[in-house]
């Protein structure tokens, strides 16, 4: 898959320099105390549980970046399914080379590689709905646009990326600007101006906030969160969401949020709702346990 729109190869170079400088700082003292300079070696990429992998162009471009002359030979591509005990791929050369990329390659691969994963269950849960499942602003800082490519190589769709390519009018927002309406006029106002085309989004967590989102108008799109509840004996409340859903009748784009968890999954799909979103994806998300395993060479 290329690299999605949003994310600059400069910029993916430039936070893969300073992980590696915060890992490596002025030297591995370890192999450089341990291993000869001109040793050579084979490193195998292997998974220890199912998932869905990602991370390898980034791991690749660590190796690398590290050691030029490092040779990588992938068995699979990012997006595919793996199987414990799957090689994923090979890294030859240098020995300190690898040694030294090999932390930071490896925390990129597990990390965007859980959340793959994550997002591929979640999805599969939505099947046979219309409803589209996106990630949200709850990523590691520094991260976001890794963690968002993870959630689409897992088959999810993303939101917005940042606080600059959506107008998304929140709780706070509506306080500080003096309720719904307000909100919605300064937002219709700004949407106008723009050099670039936004859309408006607002959050409700009420009927009655929804009711005055819809006779004013000015959104595209509105947030009903919190409209889904998960019961004590493990049933899916959706009625709110149900309702809400009637009452907008295709007027506006629909997107559920809150109380988002696999056990609600498929009940929110079930209604109709246009976009579910959870923060879940990337703000807890597991790390799918994968190793690399070195052989020197004679």
């Amino acid at each position: 898959m290329p690299l999605p729109s949003y994310l600059d190869e400069s910029i993916l170079l430039s936070g893969i320099m300073t992980a590696l400088a915060e890992d490596v700082g002025p030297g591995d003292v370890t192999s450089h105390a341990t291993i000869s300079p001109d040793r050579m070696a084979s490193a195998v990429l292997k998974a220890k549980e199912a998932g869905v992998v990602a991370g390898l162009f980034v791991a690749e471009k660590t190796f690398h970046m590290v050691g030029p002359a490092l040779e990588v030979e992938w068995m699979m591509q990012d997006g595919d399914r793996v199987m414990p005990g799957e090689v994923i791929g090979t890294i030859s050369g240098n020995a300190r080379d690898i040694l030294q990329a090999e932390r930071v390659a490896l925390n990129y691969v597990q990390r965007m590689s859980g959340i793959a994963t994550m997002a591929q269950q979640m999805v599969h849960l939505l099947a046979g709905t219309t409803t589209k499942l996106l990630d949200t602003r709850k990523t590691v800082p520094g991260l976001r646009m890794l963690d968002k490519w993870a959630v689409l190589l897992g088959g999810g769709s993303n939101h917005r990326v940042g606080l600059f390519d959506m107008i998304l009018i929140k709780e706070n927002h509506i306080a500080s600007a003096g309720g719904i309406e307000d909100a919605l006029d300064r937002a219709r106002e700004a949407k106008k101006s723009a050099s670039t085309p936004l859309n408006i989004e607002i959050e409700v967590t009420s009927m009655e906030e929804l009711n005055q989102v819809l006779a004013h108008g000015g959104a595209d799109r509105v947030m009903l969160d919190n409209f889904v509840r998960l019961n004590t004996d493990g049933s899916v409340d959706t009625s709110r969401l149900t309702a809400a859903l009637k009452l907008i009748d295709g007027r506006l784009e629909t997107e559920a949020s809150g109380n988002v968890t696999e056990a609600t999954l498929g009940a929110i799909g079930q209604t109709g709702v246009d976009y579910v979103s959870s923060g879940a994806l990337t703000h807890s998300v597991r790390a799918l346990d994968v190793s690399l395993v070195i052989s020197i060479h004679d």
